[in-house]
């Protein structure tokens, strides 16, 4: 097998990790968390690894991940220490399950894997295990994982993740990825030649239209739950689902030309972001407008 590195490497987050926003208590078991999954996503997406090796490179996550599960140390000479080193004393002190680290696996598995999704239903159980364990995950870290709460997680982590995508379709398509499901492609008319020429018409604007509908619902879906988190975690949650909010603002902005400009968060948005954050926290409204009027 080839030589690990479990080093992540520089990616531009929509999010900063264990934000200053966070108790400082969960800064670091959030930091390994980040680590674990940004290390082994890397796995499966960076690099000129052959698809067999990324797998392997995954099953030995996998193994490691299934040791710590029986109760067996992670010796200081594994070649994963780095990793699951420190995330062994996470998952130790704050009692985490072990089932979200391997839906998270699975995701990264099937990301070598699969490059298309025929329908909406295959996207979302995707979104299952790529994004909602992290969410999950988090719950937990909180204190405050019952159904309800997971249910409106999973809603802001599915949201994030399809903005992601959205966002990303120039990147993935040069991966030779494609998430956006190719019955909706279909239905408006759209072939992978858009995404190959870079063509925005009427189709495009259509089909794009109505994916950033659908995770700003779920993203509008999952906010009450920062009504229901303390203090500062509620300062986060909200802070991140309005910026999920905007980066759809900035494709809207851009007529969902996202092969030219890639929308991200800028710093004149921190400032908005910011605002929405505090105004909600002040005077939670029961849809919170997402209108690119705005500043």
């Amino acid at each position: 097998m080839s030589t690990f590195d479990v080093q992540p490497r520089d990616h531009y987050e929509n999010f900063p990790v264990a934000s200053v926003l966070l108790p400082r208590r969960l800064r670091a078991p959030i930091s390994h968390i980040y680590h674990f999954a940004r290390s082994a996503d890397d796995i499966a997406d960076e690099g000129d690894d052959e698809p067999d090796i990324r797998l392997q490179k995954l099953a030995a996550y996998r193994e490691a991940l299934l040791c710590l599960g029986n109760g067996h140390a992670i010796s200081a000479s594994h070649p994963l220490y780095g990793v699951f080193g420190p995330l062994a004393h996470t998952i130790k002190t704050h009692g985490l399950p072990l089932q979200p680290f391997l839906d998270l696996l699975s995701a990264f598995e099937q990301d070598v894997t699969t490059h298309r999704y025929a329908d909406e239903a295959a996207l979302l159980d995707y979104c299952t295990r790529s994004a909602n364990p992290v969410g999950r995950l988090l719950l937990h870290l909180y204190d405050a994982d019952d159904a309800f709460n997971r249910s409106q997680s999973d809603a802001v982590c599915t949201g994030l993740q399809l903005v992601n995508f959205w966002q990303d379709v120039a990147i993935d398509w040069k991966k030779s990825r494609v998430y956006l499901p190719q019955d909706k492609l279909k239905r408006h008319g759209v072939s992978e030649s858009h995404i190959d020429k870079g063509l925005c018409d009427a189709a495009w604007i259509a089909l794009m239209s109505e994916q950033t509908t659908q995770a700003r619902s779920l993203l509008l879906e999952g906010l009450p739950l920062a009504r229901r988190l303390p203090g500062r975690i509620a300062l986060e949650l909200r802070m991140i689902v309005y910026g999920g909010l905007r980066i759809l603002e900035r494709m809207e902005q851009l007529h969902y030309d996202v092969f030219r400009h890639r929308p991200t968060l800028r710093k004149r948005d921190w400032a908005l972001l910011s605002w929405r954050t505090l105004r909600d926290a002040a005077h939670p409204h029961p849809t919170p407008a997402s209108s690119t009027n705005e500043p």
